[in-house]
């Protein structure tokens, strides 16, 4: 049997139809909830960390306590494993627009190139014995590598020109720890030893730094289209927002409060800055809308009362996703809305 349909054709009222309420907007519908995934690393007790996407799409990580770096091609789940010098202890890696994966040698007081192709391992040690242990390591506009050294207190910055790392004294005690490059090219750095962000300014290459409330102490961070720098404080559970205009900060507390501990932060193309609540089990990753300055997500991450902690995370902008590594051996992947 043939079914003939007949197709009346579109009048203002048919339009006025389309917009009524029984079609709406798409835009005004509500968001879809974050996604979360999780793949086990096949390397047991590894402590996978610090995932970043490359140009195929694979998201690559370390092995801070397996000494190697490894990627993961989410489709298909395959894991490839590429072994490095035992006692490097990686600690974070960052893909330049070359495709060339870049680490941290923590243990063993490098920076480490390496090609994927022909899986080569190029190195950079620090010119100073005394700065062994390069830890959270990210790329500026021209592609030269910058990173801290927790224990050493030191800023670092590779020129990929000539080879030559400079260092930064930051001061005994201070610990500086996250590190970033925003639209303007400041570097910004968490002295997570006392209550300060520090910053480096392109065009003079000098530190400056920036007081934070007492007692605060800040590990990581992101900042947002304003400019604004925006950080977790570990010890008293605020997120905090800090105005380099300015020097003023302003915080607000933590959906987990003083227990919170937040660790990992990244904020996504929305102005929303997610945190991870790492004092809380399971971890959670909350999300805080900084221009309606609530908070608007939150995703458990593992489950029951396991051990879990999410150091470090970074939003894929191409595919509006949030990568991170849990110590259950997981790397984790939040698709946000």
């Amino acid at each position: 049997m043939t079914l003939t349909y007949a197709i009346a054709p579109l009048t203002l009222a048919g339009l006025v139809a389309l917009a009524s309420p029984r079609n709406p907007d798409p835009a005004s519908l509500p968001a879809a909830p974050p996604e979360l995934n999780e793949w086990t690393v096949p390397w047991p007790d590894s402590r996978p960390r610090d995932p970043y996407v490359d140009q195929k799409g694979r998201a690559w990580f370390v092995g801070q306590a397996g000494d190697y770096v490894a990627y993961l091609e989410p489709r298909s789940g395959k894991f490839e494993r590429y072994e490095i010098e035992p006692g490097t202890h990686p600690h974070n890696l960052v893909v330049d627009s070359k495709g060339s994966v870049w680490f941290t040698g923590n243990r063993n007081g490098r920076l480490v190139r390496l090609d994927p192709a022909s899986r080569k391992l190029t190195d950079f040690p620090m010119p100073d014995a005394t700065v062994d242990d390069p830890h959270t390591m990210i790329l500026d506009g021209a592609g030269n590598p910058w990173f801290t050294a927790q224990q050493a207190a030191v800023v670092g910055r590779l020129d990929i020109a000539t080879g030559k790392i400079r260092f930064w004294q930051t001061g005994e005690g201070t610990r500086p720890y996250g590190i970033s490059v925003d639209q303007r090219q400041r570097v910004w750095i968490d002295l997570f030893g006392t209550n300060a962000l520090a910053a480096i300014n392109p065009e003079t290459m000098k530190l400056s730094r920036y007081p934070l409330p007492e007692g605060a102490r800040p590990r990581r961070h992101a900042s947002t289209a304003d400019g604004a720098v925006w950080y977790g404080d570990y010890a008293r559970g605020y997120i905090g927002r800090l105005d380099p205009a300015t020097g003023k900060a302003e915080e607000f507390v933590m959906p987990s409060g003083a227990r919170a501990l937040p660790y990992a932060v990244a904020a996504d193309d929305r102005d929303r800055v997610w945190l991870a609540e790492t004092g809380v089990q399971p971890n959670r990753l909350v999300a805080f809308d900084t221009r309606s300055r609530k908070f608007t997500d939150s995703v458990a991450v593992g489950g029951g009362n396991s051990p879990n902690t999410i150091r470090h995370m970074v939003f894929h902008a191409p595919t509006r996703e949030i990568w991170f590594g849990t110590d259950r051996n997981t790397i984790g992947r939040l698709s946000v809305p």
